[in-house]
């Protein structure tokens, strides 16, 4: 029923909104230098685009920030050059040079491309006033994935009454249909100075400028040019050492090689390949204080599982996903593995993965093989209906054989669909998803169904979403921290808009997560109500107040340092109440706090603080505090405990291509502090030289638990 729901709601074929703005591009027979002059010729006689629509902060007016784009191409590269003209006297408002900047941190100017005018998925570009560069995949309509790293080159200018971008991309880097010669395209820029973001085709103020579906239209003189012979080869080297000072064991010396292989099948379809790939410099997870009672999420954030990445990971809900890709690899060493992903033409999208593990003999763990395949169809103007099958297995094993160590599952297999939607103009959104897992021993109620609709426009969010999983349901693979439920999520705010004062918006929002298990017997529920007020500046202030109620569904320590734990089955209600508050993003000094003081399980009290403080020294340093207290009042056996949670983080960028890092999280929870430094040196586009040295300590009492450093050369070679 929810399937039909979803496809009755209004919009779903409508025209895309902006398509009469056009951007016409022309090819240049002459040479192009990327200095940030706009001296060359086919500067010259480009079409210029500019009268650019204010989104922020509010979207009745036309942009009080002036900015002017032209575009051209030649054989090889994509150019685009922008003129970012002054809002204010006064200097520009940057964080440093780091890659991929926060876009509400920084004076910027971004660009979206949507190469196959599906209104789903594309490219992004961009730099901060400064030079810092910018680039990700985008995917479901308006999302960036900046973990996304490719080759292109960029110079930004300083003028006394603008500053000038100049870039070119590599046909190479773009993945684009041939002979298709109308691309989506929208212009983004941010001006903290006046407090203004503004694009090109307009966008309504409730969507980021990253919305597909509104974006104009790069009208090209002649079909893209192919981008020929595609084949980048990605070699690396790698030496160092560790040493586990808690195992009293000596230095363990590392000396690897691997690397990736990058082939274009066509202009719209890649195939990855990788042997041995190591992740040593990807960024170490920011810490949490663990009070859940299931487990916590953290990101992937290695580059090999990202690109496009969404069309395996965002199948489901953030808490049903049935591949989650930090499975793989983060307990056995990657072998190989290989991907083929893209578009086989303007409706259809597919994804095949597969990555084999080695073996762990210490704790027995077998050779492992997974294997995932998706499918995806457009339909309508932006939905789509997906298709996902993913199969873990393990190899050259037989469960229970070896009683010394664990027991591994042979095999397990999830198989799902769901619908997409996302109509026209983005202001109905749902899904329809079902998925069944298959797994030796384990069969009957072993399936999920849920769905959700949504609708938002500049005062209303009204929203229901619904959760079924099984208490046989399995995916080892995937991440679905409950089973054995029944959810309902009702969601609804509202926006009021003053006229005048300090108050540019605020209004309420009530949002509730009612749990019943299989049986529909309520177990579990939290209800907030929040009122948040958006001030002119760009500064927020929120109020809130949060009901819990929780019939405990197995033992659990509401300290989670396994002191003692709460009987199954027992009841804890409690309120609390709380704000939240970020500054104005324009300041060099910049914080944001969030407070909470009520109930707590067995009747106890509970009072959490957290927040960031940071400070810039612009372009060249950017130094952030993040900290977190919960202060626990419980009965004994556990009595009072507090937690802090310290981390710490310097980024030094003295140019736009060395990045110097530190970060240090002080854990009390966990009794561990960890430092972590990384030294980059991009000496080419997308090819890197990694200095990373890591230490752990114990803190109770203080002493070493661990120490290494790592040398990794990588070079990025187009065959």
């Amino acid at each position: 029923m929810i399937v039909f729901q979803l496809m009755a709601a209004p919009g779903l074929l409508a025209q895309k909104k902006n398509a009469g703005f056009e951007l016409h591009i022309r090819r240049t027979s002459s040479p192009m230098v990327i200095d940030g002059v706009l001296n060359e010729a086919a500067w010259q006689s480009a079409d210029k685009v500019g009268d650019f629509f204010m989104v922020l902060p509010m979207d009745l007016d036309c942009a009080h920030v002036r900015t002017a784009v032209r575009m051209t191409y030649d054989e090889r590269y994509l150019y685009l050059a922008a003129e970012c003209y002054n809002g204010l006297p006064g200097p520009d408002m940057v964080e440093s040079l780091r890659r991929d900047f926060a876009f509400l941190k920084n004076d910027n100017f971004i660009f979206f491309m949507d190469t196959f005018e599906d209104q789903t998925n594309g490219f992004s570009f961009g730099t901060n006033a400064a030079g810092g560069q910018w680039d990700g995949m985008m995917y479901e309509g308006g999302k960036v994935d900046l973990s996304w790293d490719n080759k292109w080159t960029s110079v930004v200018r300083r003028l006394e009454d603008r500053w000038v971008l100049e870039m070119a991309i590599p046909f190479k880097t773009l993945r684009y249909k041939k002979d298709v010669t109308r691309w989506g395209i929208n212009f983004s820029r941010n001006d903290l100075k006046t407090t203004e973001k503004s694009a090109w085709a307009p966008v309504p103020r409730q969507f980021p400028t990253a919305s597909l579906a509104y974006t104009g239209a790069l009208v090209w003189d002649a079909p893209p040019p192919p981008p020929g012979p595609n084949i980048s080869v990605i070699p690396y080297v790698l030496g160092g050492g560790s040493r586990d000072y808690a195992a009293h064991r000596p230095v363990a010396y590392r000396k690897e090689i691997g690397g990736d292989v990058k082939v274009a099948v066509t202009s719209s379809l890649n195939l990855d390949l990788t042997v041995n790939p190591d992740f040593s410099q990807v960024d170490v997870d920011k810490q949490v204080t663990d009070l859940s009672r299931f487990e916590l999420f953290y990101p992937e954030k290695r580059q090999f599982f990202l690109e496009n990445g969404d069309h395996f990971t965002n199948f489901g809900y953030s808490s049903i996903r049935p591949f989650f890709s930090r499975r793989i690899g983060l307990g056995a060493p990657i072998e190989f593995g290989g991907r083929l992903s893209g578009k086989l033409d303007r409706n259809w999208r597919i994804g095949v993965m597969d990555m084999q593990t080695g073996s762990v003999d210490s704790i027995g763990q077998p050779q492992q093989n997974f294997s995932v395949v998706a499918l995806q169809r457009k339909i309508f103007a932006r939905s789509n209906i997906g298709f996902l099958f993913i199969n873990k297995q393990s190899l050259h094993y037989q469960p229970g054989k070896d009683t010394t160590h664990p027991t591994y599952s042979l095999y397990n297999r999830n198989i799902g669909l769901e619908f997409n939607l996302a109509s026209a103009n983005n202001f109905w959104t749902g899904k329809a998803l079902l998925i069944k897992s298959f797994s030796p021993g384990r069969r009957g109620d072993d399936y999920v169904h849920a769905g959700n609709l949504q609708y938002t426009d500049r005062h209303w969010l009204i929203g229901a979403q619904y959760e079924y999983t099984g208490g046989n349901f399995n995916a080892e693979v995937g991440y679905v921290p409950r089973q054995g439920y029944f959810k309902y999520n009702p969601t609804l705010s509202y926006l009021f808009f003053p006229r005048g004062g300090v108050v540019l918006s605020h209004g309420p929002q009530v949002v509730s997560n009612y749990y019943y298990n299989t049986s529909f017997h309520h177990t579990d529920d939290e209800t907030s109500v929040t009122w948040l007020a958006t001030f002119r500046n760009k500064s927020t202030l929120a109020g809130v107040m949060v009901h819990d109620y929780v019939e405990l569904l197995a033992p659990f320590d509401p300290t989670n340092t396994g002191r003692a734990f709460l009987q199954k089955g027992s009841r804890h209600n409690w309120n609390s109440v709380g704000f939240d508050y970020v500054s104005k993003p324009q300041a060099l000094f910049t914080y944001d706090a969030s407070f909470r003081r009520g109930g707590y399980y067995a009747d106890g009290t509970k009072l959490t603080f957290s927040g960031d403080v940071g400070y810039r020294i612009q372009p060249y340093v950017n130094m952030t505090l993040s900290f977190s207290y919960n202060r626990l009042s419980l009965p004994q056996p556990w009595g009072d405990q507090y937690f802090w949670l310290v981390g710490p983080r310097i980024d030094v960028t003295m140019t736009n291509t060395l990045f110097f890092t530190t970060y240090i999280q002080y854990n009390q929870q966990i009794h561990n502090m960890n430092l972590n430094t990384r030294l980059q040196w991009r000496y080419k586009p997308a090819s890197d030289l990694f200095l990373v040295y890591t230490d752990n300590y114990f803190t109770t009492p203080f002493s070493v638990r661990s120490r290494a450093l790592v040398v990794k050369f990588n070079y990025w070679w187009n065959l």
